[in-house]
């Protein structure tokens, strides 16, 4: 059996963990938070597991040998706990989005895992629910639509935050294009014409990232449109199109809807005793003991910070066309 520990114990540490608990792969042997009674909590979720409590997760790696280690932290916490936990042994890292909030961060994050040959996947949650993965292994990749044109993800609502939920809608164009960018233009939302570096709260107050507009230029030819500002909008929250030669496909949450010529219908797709955070934490553990290809590795995780930042720099820029991977300085 695996041991695992979880790095943060509010609600999607917790989700982090019931992936690990209901694996018939791992334990989960220790907890980490800053608040004790946060970790009391979490383990009164699971009183039959004998789960250790630390305030700090040095001493938490130092202590327990982990196999598995989960970052639930502010979204500009992740990476030090990261990079402690590959240099410490552990064999994989489940780690929230987004990856990093500069890229510094993302290329040490990347550069200490690699170098210690510990897996990393990354919560980019639409990779492992049940209708965006059929959306794109069954009906994408098997040409229902043609081949891709674009892809365009919009963002809505006051959570329309670059780096809070924008990573996700990011993410998942890079996804459905299914290339590596080669640049992007943006524009940041009015009022943060100067915000040239992430000055966010780890993702709790609108206020302190933008909405974004931007222009995705992939390897393979497809384009990339962005639509996240200004947040004062309306729901959905998040919608995915997809637009191919043939026909074109409709994504959000919990719905699909596939467009051919006159017609339009929903997508059936087969629910899964297990999806979101828990199926990733799942599927990380399996790629562990089994070998195989992470659905949302580390790599496709730091491609979004590089968006991120490539949107920053682009406004400073006067909107100018930005490479990916972005220049180092």
């Amino acid at each position: 059996m695996y041991r695992a520990g979880v790095i943060g114990c509010r609600g999607i540490g917790a989700a982090h963990a019931t992936g690990i608990v209901d694996s018939d792969q791992a334990v989960l042997v220790a907890g980490c938070d800053l608040d004790q009674d946060i970790f009391d909590e979490f383990r009164q979720r699971w009183p039959d597991q004998e789960i250790s409590y630390y305030s700090n997760h040095r001493e938490m790696l130092g202590k327990e040998a982990l196999d598995l280690g989960t970052v639930a932290t502010s979204d500009h916490r992740h990476a030090d706990l990261v990079v402690d936990a590959a240099e410490a042994g552990a064999r994989a890292i489940f780690c929230e989005k987004p990856l990093a909030t500069n890229l510094a961060d993302a290329d040490r994050m990347i550069a200490a895992c690699e170098a210690n040959q510990t897996l990393l996947s990354v919560d980019h949650t639409r990779r492992f629910q049940p209708l965006w993965r059929y959306a794109k292994e069954q009906i994408v990749d098997q040409g229902i639509i043609g081949p891709v044109q674009y892809v365009v993800g919009t963002l809505c609502g006051p959570r329309a935050m670059l780096f809070r939920n924008g990573t996700h809608t990011l993410d998942a164009t890079c996804y459905y294009a299914d290339s590596q960018p080669h640049g992007v233009s943006a524009e940041l939302e009015e009022g943060y014409e100067d915000y040239a570096e992430y000055r966010g709260d780890g993702g709790h107050d609108p206020a302190t990232e933008p909405g974004a507009n931007g222009y995705i230029h992939f390897e393979n030819g497809v384009r990339g449109f962005y639509i996240g500002g200004s947040k004062d909008t309306p729901p959905p929250k998040q919608q995915i199109e997809v637009v191919g030669s043939t026909g074109r496909l409709v994504l959000t949450n919990e719905q699909g809807v596939l467009h051919r010529g006159d017609t339009s219908e929903p997508v059936d797709y087969p629910e899964w005793p297990v999806s979101g955070i828990p199926y990733g934490v799942q599927e990380l553990i399996k790629v562990l003991a089994e070998g195989g290809e992470l659905v949302s590795p580390g790599r496709m995780g730091h491609t979004v910070v590089e968006l991120l930042i490539g949107f920053l720099q682009s406004q400073q820029q006067g909107h100018a066309p930005v490479p990916i991977p972005v220049p180092r300085s």
